[in-house]
């Protein structure tokens, strides 16, 4: 407390007590606490409500029901609610932008794939996730394929090879849309085995499919999850299969490189962002919740059938492989000569 005294001379002077010893002691004490008991504060904090999960497919797409399923579980671990808002266009900017125009809190995160790592190269303003976003957890990969039709001539890629050299401009790759990973992985193969084979970009599986048995390609460039039905229908002839190891669900099919295909080990991936400086506590509570969901043997069954391999990435590992895959695509659209959109 304070109070007015009149010293000796006239003048007015303010006095302040000041606390006894014992309350300081209980001041000293109490900040401590606080110190202490921070930590775990926060840590507890975190998830306290609904967390929002945006991605860049469309609904129903092969990722966005990966994603569902995924958000599902999570929903049951974390014992908030976890909901999907698909924000496609851009090449994934548009739902880039939704999470990083957020607060930066960990309640919205984003669901990223190959085509933010391409999107970095691939447009004028692009969105580089290395500036503007943390890494959280890697989820899942997953190849793809280089299938013909049932009634093609061709029995290998092998084959498909040998006609392309023979017949130089004759022949056509079908892949979605430009810029996207299959579109790129296509023009790849055609870099490295020196190929004039025209790649015709189409808008989804569907279209893809149709063009396929139609005649109107005589390859197409896809994820298992968009030709699985054609595939088990025997409609499509699987010649190949992107990544490094054969595919124990087409084991019979060689990969690109038993086939001569150097340098030709392609795996997509999808995976969770958040905003730049989000939470720490965060970061740690959904990497740990989802690297634990994603060991759980009907997880891996379920993404499995939908044509995903269940792969937690740690954070920093995640990071390293984002980096990776924006200089890879990078150069790959430098020397196809794609014009940046």
């Amino acid at each position: 407390m304070a109070r007015i005294g009149t010293p000796l001379g006239g003048q007015r002077r303010l006095f302040v007590a000041q606390p006894a010893g014992h309350l300081k002691i209980i001041f000293a004490c109490l900040a401590l606490a606080c110190l202490l008991t921070g930590g775990r504060a926060e840590a507890a904090s975190f998830p306290e409500r609904t967390i929002k999960v945006v991605t860049p497919f469309a609904p129903g797409a092969a990722s966005d029901v990966e994603l569902r399923l995924l958000a599902a579980r999570m929903s049951e671990t974390m014992k908030v609610p976890v909901v999907v808002e698909n924000h496609p266009g851009a090449g994934g900017v548009v739902a880039a932008r939704t999470v990083t125009n957020a607060p930066h809190d960990g309640y919205t995160i984003a669901w990223v794939g190959n085509n933010t790592a391409i999107g970095v190269s691939l447009f004028r303003e692009p969105f580089d996730p290395r500036k503007e976003m943390e890494p959280i957890v890697g989820v899942s990969q997953f190849a793809y394929l280089f299938v013909t039709s049932a009634k093609s001539r061709f029995k290998s890629l092998k084959e498909f090879i040998e006609a392309a050299r023979a017949h130089p401009g004759e022949l056509k790759i079908g892949t979605s849309s430009a810029g996207t990973s299959n579109n790129l992985a296509a023009l790849l193969f055609t870099l490295n085995m020196k190929l004039k084979v025209t790649v015709v970009p189409y808008r989804g599986p569907a279209e893809l499919e149709v063009a396929l048995l139609r005649n109107d390609v005589d390859v197409v460039v896809n994820a298992y999850g968009g030709l699985q039905g054609a595939i088990k229908a025997g409609q499509i002839r699987v010649l190949a299969v992107t990544s490094g190891q054969r595919d124990d669900r087409l084991a019979d099919v060689p990969t690109m490189a038993e086939q001569g295909v150097p340098d030709f080990d392609i795996t997509s991936w999808n995976g969770l962002y958040g905003p730049k400086g989000m939470p720490k506590v965060a970061v740690s509570a959904l990497e740990a919740n989802v690297t634990a969901i994603l060991k759980e043997p009907d997880t891996i069954a379920k993404f499995k059938r939908l044509g995903f391999e269940a792969l937690p990435v740690p954070h920093e590992k995640f990071a390293r492989r984002m980096e990776a895959e924006i200089k890879r695509w990078g150069s790959v659209i430098d020397a196809a000569g794609i014009t940046r959109k």
